[in-house]
């Protein structure tokens, strides 16, 4: 064979064997997919044991009065979440108890009353699984998964994963064919003109805590907008104590004093695993 063809065979075999690392495995079940989705995750038991967890960081967003807006997140099982953005030095919360919202956010006067949340935001903190997501233990949550395809995602393909949950609703969850983290999840939501659109969350940018694969940026925005909110993540702990009484509802600036408040740096988890990433 001339030297020619012989490299012309040579990249063409070269290019299959690129191209088959890179189409997802047909035979593949969802039980499977699931399952290499929690190994890569860092396993079943160790989310398992996470029973509270605190991020903190920064987010960026089109429509905040301001860039690089600091927040604290901390998340309780079984679906306890308490969200503080601070905004020109006033925090504006959200918090939800399993079963009730409210939020607490400053008005142009410096002061501010918690308003419950509305029916629609109730119903979608009811649905959110927060610490470990849909996938981990689905059939105790209630949670039936299908495998409906595969999709380009971030230029990567991935497993496009079908959630329907409890209350009837249905997500998608998508699902990298080689890493088998996820990489994006969409949902429903009502806008307050009573508008439906689709809202898409990415995740990228994963590190190890404590051996736990956690993504350090989540961008998040309706799917038909250029426009998204980062949301980036620079402390991480896990199972910091956390009192029931900061997931209740929040008191107003004159009761302020005796609330209680996220300490974001309690029992904080040691650095983030990757070059470039300070120590918590």
């Amino acid at each position: 064979m001339k030297p020619f063809a012989i490299w012309v065979l040579a990249g063409c075999l070269g290019a299959a064997v690129f191209a088959s690392e890179q189409i997802p495995k047909q035979d593949l079940s969802v039980d499977q997919i699931v399952e290499k989705n929690i190994a890569s995750r860092g396993g079943l038991d160790a989310w398992r044991k996470v029973q509270t967890m605190i991020w903190s960081g920064h987010v960026d967003s089109a429509n905040a009065p301001a860039a690089d807006l600091p927040f604290v997140l901390a998340m309780k099982r079984p679906n306890k979440t308490r969200f503080e953005v601070t905004v020109f030095n006033q925090k504006s919360v959200r918090v939800f108890d399993g079963k009730q919202g409210w939020k607490l956010g400053p008005n142009g006067m410096g002061s501010a009353t918690p308003r419950p949340y509305s029916i629609d935001e109730v119903s979608s903190a009811r649905d959110e699984q927060v610490i470990d997501g849909l996938l981990i233990d689905h059939e105790a949550k209630g949670v039936s998964v299908t495998l409906e395809g595969t999709d380009q995602v971030g230029g990567r393909d991935a497993y496009r994963l079908a959630a329907k949950l409890p209350s009837g609703v249905t997500r998608h969850v998508w699902i990298d064919a080689q890493t088998f983290l996820d990489v994006k999840v969409d949902r429903q939501v009502r806008t307050p003109l009573g508008q439906t659109v689709v809202v898409e969350t990415s995740y990228s940018d994963f590190r190890s805590v404590e051996g736990l694969q956690i993504p350090l940026k989540i961008e998040s925005g309706a799917a038909a907008s250029e426009k998204k909110d980062m949301l980036t993540i620079d402390k991480v702990s896990l199972n910091p104590p956390l009192d029931d009484g900061i997931f209740t509802r929040p008191a107003s600036p004159q009761m302020r004093r005796k609330s209680v408040s996220i300490d974001a740096d309690a029992d904080a988890s040691p650095a983030l695993s990757g070059a470039g990433r300070p120590a918590p």
